[in-house]
């Protein structure tokens, strides 16, 4: 359970942005044209704040560490 836990600490951006993009092909292939664009910005999103999040996450622990 713990190695689930480790991966998905480290994968979920990936994951969340592949089935945001499963889902904006669902969209497009169904029909809904303009939900499934809507749906595909969501996936560099999710990766551009993960990057930023993991940044921010990896600032602040070098601070800790120097004072």
């Amino acid at each position: 359970m713990k190695k689930v836990i480790e991966f998905w600490g480290i994968y979920y951006p990936i994951i969340l942005a592949f089935v945001s993009f499963l889902y904006s092909v669902t969209l497009w292939f169904t029909g809904n044209k303009l939900e499934g664009i809507f749906v595909g910005i969501w996936v560099p999103s999710i990766l551009s704040a993960s990057i930023a999040l993991r940044q921010r996450r990896v600032h602040n622990s070098n601070q800790k560490t120097s004072e």
